[in-house]
């Protein structure tokens, strides 16, 4: 039997559907606001037909071969995406299916579908992501093909001018979307970030064996965890080995090159490698960590992106040691030590500093803790979220209200515990 209910599909290209935090918060909000939801996504876990823990997200996955590594190997992968996500959203308007539509970049490729569904009458929605120009250029090593940055800012000019409103990531995106001729009523900041529910204590569990600095997420070239390893390697001459360890938690094409360089330095003994974390393990590793790393270097597109490790960090009371970036002190404030270049030694002098200085940790703990609870959990995310579905589908919408369509508590209310987002690892920001 057809569903009365509007149908939503979330289109992702980089990630499985059950790998994608964001995504199924997103669809989790939606489902409990009265959507019918399909992802169509990369394929994962070939077991499942259904998104884990939700009532009935169906999963449309598609196969891929070609995974990208240079511009050639990267254009095969998205025309590869273009193709089966065409094919299967085709199907979905078929069946009666796809009422709207939501994409995830990157790639920044979708725009022609947008065109033939607003041609329909039927909402296209982007869900901003990544700025993929900035992305190309950091991975360039800060010279880019101009042609090819060119033709990137273009893609990203026609998806954002093409829908019908656009989910940005941080108050950046959207000032970013807006200069793109976005009109500013179209463009919701929706955070990343993990829902109260999902944080299993508010409060610090018992202290692991000596202190723990910890890095939690992808291992890419443009994440700089290679400073996160020199900066133990300065931080060894500074305080002795024996009472702290560098926790590096995550995977990515970068862990080759990161593991020979621990062997290289002899750094064998203070950094720990645990790859990726599922999310009961994240939660504790984050909450008997003593300081977390944030490496990233201050490039373009590290200064306007939320790292969705930071949110991760503060909401276990994590302090956090990082560049002085424009989106990350907008999102830690006061929980974060800022250096202002991102070089191994000022890394390891502020951890040292903050290794040394308990109530300087708590009351950052604290701050942090406090900043997520009433500004950066997903259940404030997912009011403005839901709200701008409401609008874009008011006329397929039941007209009796759905059980779990009232607004959410947050941390410290009751907030209902949201278990599967963490039950899969952290998207690339």
């Amino acid at each position: 039997m057809r569903s009365s209910r509007p149908h939503i599909a979330i289109l992702v290209a980089n990630l499985p559907a059950e790998r994608d935090r964001r995504v199924i918060r997103e669809s989790l909000a939606l489902e409990a606001s009265g959507y019918d939801v399909t992802i169509i996504a990369p394929r994962g876990d070939r077991s499942l037909r259904i998104l884990p823990g939700s009532r009935g997200t169906r999963l449309r996955p598609y196969p891929v071969f070609v995974y990208g590594s240079g511009l050639l190997s990267f254009a095969l992968e998205f025309a590869w995406s273009f193709l089966c996500i065409t094919v299967r959203l085709l199907g979905e308007l078929l069946r009666g299916r796809a009422h709207a539509v939501q994409v995830c970049n990157p790639p920044d490729v979708y725009w022609p579908l947008a065109l033939l569904f607003r041609a329909l009458g039927r909402p296209w929605v982007f869900d901003h992501h990544d700025l993929c120009p900035e992305i190309y250029a950091t991975r360039s090593g800060g010279s880019p093909n101009p042609l090819v940055f060119r033709l990137l800012t273009t893609m990203e000019w026609l998806t954002l001018r093409s829908a019908s409103a656009v989910f940005a990531t941080n108050e950046s995106f959207r000032e970013n979307a807006v200069r793109r001729g976005v009109a500013p009523e179209r463009v919701t900041v929706v955070r990343n970030g993990p829902a109260a529910g999902e944080i299993r204590s508010a409060t610090p569990a018992p202290a692991a064996t000596g202190h723990r600095i910890v890095y939690l997420g992808v291992l890419g070239p443009q994440d700089n965890v290679e400073g996160a390893v020199l900066a133990a390697g300065v931080l060894t001459r500074l305080r002795p080995a024996r009472d702290w360890r560098l926790v590096i938690a995550g995977d990515g094409e970068s862990m080759p090159a990161l593991r020979k360089l621990v062997a290289d330095r002899g750094l064998g003994d203070v950094v720990e490698f645990t790859g990726w974390l599922e999310g009961t393990e994240v939660d504790d590793l984050l909450r008997t960590g003593t300081v977390a790393i944030q490496p990233d270097e201050p490039t373009r597109m590290n200064e306007l992106s939320t790292m969705a490790k930071t949110v991760e960090y503060l909401a276990r009371g994590l302090p956090v040691v990082a560049v002085d970036l424009i989106e990350t002190r907008r999102s830690a404030g006061a929980a974060a030590v800022y250096v202002p270049h991102g070089t191994p030694e000022e890394f390891a002098a502020a951890i040292a500093d903050l290794l040394d200085d308990a109530p300087r940790r708590a009351r950052m703990a604290e701050i942090g803790r406090d900043r997520f609870a009433h500004q950066l959990a997903w259940e404030h995310q997912r009011v403005a979220y839901v709200d701008v579905w409401h609008r874009l589908l008011a006329r397929r919408r039941p007209t009796t209200a759905e059980p779990g369509a009232a607004r959410p508590a947050v941390a410290g209310e009751g907030a209902t515990p949201v278990t599967s987002p963490a039950d899969a690892p952290e998207p690339r920001r």
